[in-house]
């Protein structure tokens, strides 16, 4: 693999060597790809390493762990930064966060947080393991994560937690390595949803009908578990929300929150000329009606009035009222600008609805804690699977490398680390959560983990020899809301993105021919660059600008490192590799 940076670098004309700190770390993924499914490599050694028998058990790093502090690990949906108070967007002043603020005020805020595949699966797999999708074998949203790779509840437990998940799980394997589990059935619904807890039935067959608001019913159920806990151990719970992802279904009782404010558009929700490349435009714009769903009805498959349209008639169906609240539909008459508008206002008020109603959930928690005196003896970690678009680029949902869906929202709070600064600029990514929670605890992270512990941060230090970059990738290409195929290197101040624009699987694939077809689509290879310090919310496609040559060939040796020393270099997708040496130094 390192002939496959040496070969990018001489074709831009510099020398490089892959960087001695990381090109140690060691991961059990085969060579071959005669077992593979088609979500990723084989992963025979990975999965094995943390079975019975293996050199976790026991382990010295194990038995070494300082338990002191409980574990509340909070995680929603698609909450993006946008929508939280402490983030200082242009939504800020509408305060729909003021119990995340104030748990911002008692930690640390993570500025620069980033998904590896933003995307819900993808991210949660990557969260538990510590691994990129193409190690842990989550790539998409077909992939699962068995028992025996659910590393870190794996070790929790090892070093003394009792360990519980309640809420969203989507990761469709039992969350066997947890104690207790009582988790949504897929991507859960909004009402009544149904959960999957243990029982004398085999996997997924234990279920019980809930009644009531998903964020509400989560919180209820977790609180039910802290209250009724036996056990003498510290307590590390998984508390993960549906909300706030599409189509955000909130409680009835914040059907007024907003009603009468007009929220703030994105400046970017219209000003786009020079955003963008044919990778994700087309060629002379020729894309610009099929790629990335949109708030406006620019793209003629998925836009946010459709799918507004569709989840009214689906309620009507349903005779479900709950949440009709405003009348979904938008006027199809109206002018381009007043129909954008329209649909906006109703779209961003569904969504912060439904991020108010985890907020008020998170208080019930934090109140818990504090009443049940456990506050001081209890970290709290609030995070999002990844962030979300509202209207920015025009664009909606997820998957995008551009900063609003790569952002991930990430709090903490850990009582009696009073060096621990007020905000960190550290470049960290879903990867390393795993390793820097085990870190909190005095627990090394094992070679199989790809991330990185950070916990130095709440000891008022840096981690030693500490990334300058974070890499990404979307694996999915053009399923669901049209999004490219793409990867790339975001670094403090550039980021540069390739969207090679086919599917890991040649021709597509997916359960439905609907989205075979659409995964099996093309679009032109491209690359995008953004000087993040000048244009922070990437509205200049930069990389056809001669200023930046130098800087490019920097990056583009970078980014032939991380797919390296990350073993993301296609061996097994060798369409996939030939598309990326073609086009590399375009």
């Amino acid at each position: 693999m390192k002939a496959l940076t040496m070969i990018f670098a001489s074709a831009l004309g510099i020398s490089v060597q892959v960087a001695d700190e990381m090109s140690v770390i060691k991961f059990n993924v085969t060579n071959s790809c005669e077992d593979c499914d088609l979500r990723g490599s084989k992963l025979s050694g990975a999965s094995a390493d943390f079975g019975a028998g293996s050199p976790i058990e026991g382990a010295s790093w194990v038995g070494s762990s300082k338990i002191s502090k409980n574990i509340l690990f909070i995680m929603s949906d698609d909450h993006t930064t946008q929508g939280i108070g402490v983030y200082n967007s242009h939504l800020s002043a509408l305060d729909p966060t003021p119990t995340l603020d104030k748990l911002a005020t008692e930690g640390t805020i993570f500025r620069l947080a980033h998904s590896t595949n933003a995307i819900c699966s993808p991210s949660r797999a990557a969260i538990l393991t510590g691994q990129y999708s193409h190690v842990n074998g989550v790539l998409d949203l077909h992939g699962n994560l068995p028992s025996e790779r659910q590393y870190l509840p794996q070790l929790l437990k090892k070093a003394g937690y009792e360990t519980a998940i309640i809420g969203k799980w989507h990761l469709k394997s039992e969350p066997g390595a947890f104690d207790h589990y009582e988790v949504l059935r897929g991507q859960g619904t909004y009402f009544d949803p149904e959960l999957r807890i243990q029982g004398d039935k085999p996997w997924p067959e234990n279920v019980e009908q809930t009644v009531g608001h998903s964020s509400d019913i989560i919180t209820d159920r977790a609180l039910a578990w802290l209250k009724n806990r036996k056990s003498d151990k510290p307590f590390a719970l998984f508390h993960h929300f549906k909300a706030p992802h599409d189509m955000f279904e909130n409680a009835p009782r914040y059907n007024d929150y907003l009603a009468d404010i007009d929220i703030p558009e994105p400046n970017n929700l219209w000003n786009q000329a020079e955003w963008g490349s044919k990778g994700t435009r087309g060629v002379n714009d020729s894309l610009r009606d099929t790629i990335g769903s949109s708030v406006s009805h620019r793209n003629k498959y998925r836009n946010m009035a459709t799918d507004l349209a569709e989840l009214h008639v689906k309620l009507q169906k349903k005779g479900d009222v709950r949440n009709l609240g405003i009348d979904l539909k938008i006027d199809l008459n109206l002018s381009d600008e007043d129909f954008t508008r329209q649909t906006y206002q109703t779209f961003i008020k569904r969504y912060l609805r439904c991020v108010k109603g985890v907020d008020d959930n998170i208080k019930r928690m934090l109140d818990y804690i504090d009443d049940a005196g456990i506050a001081d003896d209890t970290i709290v970690i609030y995070t999002s699977d990844q962030g979300f678009f509202l209207g920015e680029h025009d664009l909606i949902d997820k998957r995008w490398m551009y900063e609003e869906a790569l952002n991930m929202p990430l709090i903490v709070k850990y009582p009696g680390k009073n060096q621990a600064p007020k905000q960190s600029k550290l470049i960290v990514n879903n990867t390393d959560f795993a390793p820097t929670v085990l870190g909190m605890i005095g627990v090394k992270t094992p070679s199989e983990m790809q991330g990185r512990d950070f916990s130095a941060v709440f000891e008022g230090k840096a981690p030693d020899n500490w990334r300058n970059s974070t890499y990404y990738r979307y694996w999915m290409n053009m399923a669901h809301h049209y999004n490219p195929a793409h990867f790339g290197i975001r670094t403090d101040k550039y980021k540069l993105i390739f969207f090679y624009g086919q599917h890991f699987v040649e021709g597509g694939s997916g359960k439905w021919p609907e989205e075979r077809k659409q995964t099996g689509m093309r679009t032109p290879p491209a690359w995008e660059l953004y000087d993040l310090s000048k244009d922070p919310h990437e509205n200049i496609n930069e990389y056809s600008n001669p200023d930046y040559v130098g800087v490019i060939k920097q990056l583009k040796v970078e980014l032939a490192q991380l797919r390296e020393i990350y073993q993301d270099t296609d061996e097994h997708y060798p369409h996939l590799q030939e598309l990326v040496q073609k086009h590399w130094i375009d």
